[in-house]
Order: C-alpha cells, then structure tokens, then sequence
C-alpha cells in the first residue's frame, strides 16, 4: 500500500489535471471523470465501483463517516492524495467542498451489456441537455425499482460531474448505458419490450395503459419533448392530465409520475397472484 503523499502547491500536474476533467472532451479523451463528496464515493464505495485516485482535505470534512470512508478506499489499494485546503478549494467544483474527491472511469454501459430480469420495467431518456434532470432522473429511477436506463442522443455525457452529483451517485449502481435511438429500437424489439412514449396531449393517460410486462418508457428532451422518431415508433404515446395553465412538466416529473404508475400495476399484479394462488 501507497504512503498517502501531500500537495500543497497549486502548479502540481495533478491539480491542473483534475480541473482539466471539468471539460466534457478532456474527460472523454481520458477516460476519466470527477466523483466529489461523501455520498456520492459512499455508494459508488458501496456498489464495489474502483477508482483510479483518491484526493482528500481532513480539514473541510463534514460527514462523521468521511475519515472512514478515506481510509476505506485507500486501503483497498487506491493512491490517495492530502491537499491543503487551498489545493482542494482549486480542483474542486462546489461551492462548499467536503474534503473528499476522486478520479474514475467513466460510467455507462452499451445496449449488449445489459442483464435484464424478466418482464423489465426500463427508462428511456431522449435527448437531455440538462446534467441536473439526468441526474434526478436516475434518482427516480432507483426508486421505482427500475431495471436500466438508457440515453439517447444526448447532450450531456453521463459522467458529468453534475450528472454525478444531482443522481446523488446513483449512476454507480443503476445499470446505465448509452445508443443512438435507432438502435435502441432494434434492441427493445429483440428483447419483446413494449414501447410507451410519454407525449403532451395523447389521447390516452398513462393511467388508462397496461404497464405490466416488458416496458420501456420514453421521456424526451426539457423543451422540445420526444422527437418524431420515437412519436411514430413507439407502440403507445400517453398523457399527463395538465389541469392547470402549464401545457407540460418537467421532464424528470413526469418521468417520476408514469413509473410510479408501472410500479402500483405491476404491485397490484403480483399482489392478486398471490391471493389466486392462496384461494386454490
């Protein structure tokens, strides 16, 4: 195991590396992207996700746990950097720091990689531009329990620092991948998964379809909504009943409000089984 070395000077080649990852090409070149805070390495540290370093500040730590958490992951073989708080305060990209950040391999997986149980409940998000709704996305979509969410020609990459932290690192243990729609269509077909596009306006609410089985709902980008691919290729367009003056929610609401419509189906399903089963 690595002694953990100290840095103090603003011009060392590792700070300047770690500001340069802010920048979506610099982290695509190098493969690697920014984790900061202790939730976010807690679960990343939790779902067994390795990183490549470790930069830590004891002196703006704020969670109980961080100085276990450091110790943790430098014991498990990472090399771990002390920086003075000035150092911590330049490679950092919060406003408030808690001492804790690390270097890592970008997330996403592609279509083929991904392990699905059967009758999947899954999320397609098309076309995001905003890494906070991306990232509150993936919340809810832990929540509901769903099985992967893929992105579609979007904006932001998934390992955007913000996407990281906004999804409160969840991306870590929610299988994730990223395709071109077209060719997520293909791979939905293969996998017998139904289409269900989420689209201002239809003339069914997504209360009044069935959200059992093999489903993938379709969410689109924050202004322009679902492009006409998806439209005219997926095998049903729902509605959200806007009662108000708003023609639309924001896209991470709306996503929130049709899982959980998966999800009170498919408990409903599963619960009558159970009482069939017990009643023969």
């Amino acid at each position: 195991m690595e002694e953990i070395q100290l840095i103090e000077s603003l011009q060392n080649p590792r700070v300047k590396n770690a500001v340069k990852l802010r920048k979506g090409n610099v982290r695509k070149q190098t493969g690697t992207t920014l984790v900061e805070g202790y939730r976010e390495l807690l679960r990343a540290t939790e779902s067994g996700w390795r990183f490549k370093e470790l930069y830590i500040c004891p002196e703006l730590f704020i969670d109980p746990g961080s100085e276990k958490l450091a110790k943790e992951i430098h014991n498990s073989g990472i090399a771990t950097f002390h920086c003075t708080k000035a150092v911590f305060q330049k490679i950092s990209y919060r406003d408030t720091p808690d001492g804790l950040m690390a270097l890592s391999p970008l997330v996403g997986k592609k279509l083929h990689e991904l392990e699905l149980p059967p009758n999947p409940l899954l999320l397609i998000a098309e076309d995001l531009e905003k890494p906070g709704n991306l990232g509150t996305i993936l919340r809810t979509a832990d929540a509901a329990g769903v099985d992967a969410v893929i992105a579609c020609d979007h904006k932001t990459d998934l390992s955007n620092p913000n996407v990281i932290r906004s999804s409160i690192g969840t991306l870590f243990f929610i299988p994730i991948a990223e395709a071109g729609s077209e060719e997520t269509l293909d791979w939905l077909k293969q996998n017998q998964i139904k289409t269900i596009a989420a689209v201002p306006r239809a003339e069914k609410e997504y209360t009044q379809v069935d959200l059992r089985g093999g489903t993938a709902i379709i969410v689109g980008a924050e202004d322009t909504g679902l492009s006409p691919f998806w439209k005219t290729q997926s095998n049903t367009q729902v509605s959200i009943p806007m009662l108000g003056r708003n023609d639309s929610l924001n896209v991470s609401t709306a996503a929130a409000i049709i899982l959980y419509e998966a999800v009170r189906q498919r408990r409903n399903s599963v619960e009558k089984n159970r009482i069939r089963v017990n009643t023969h």
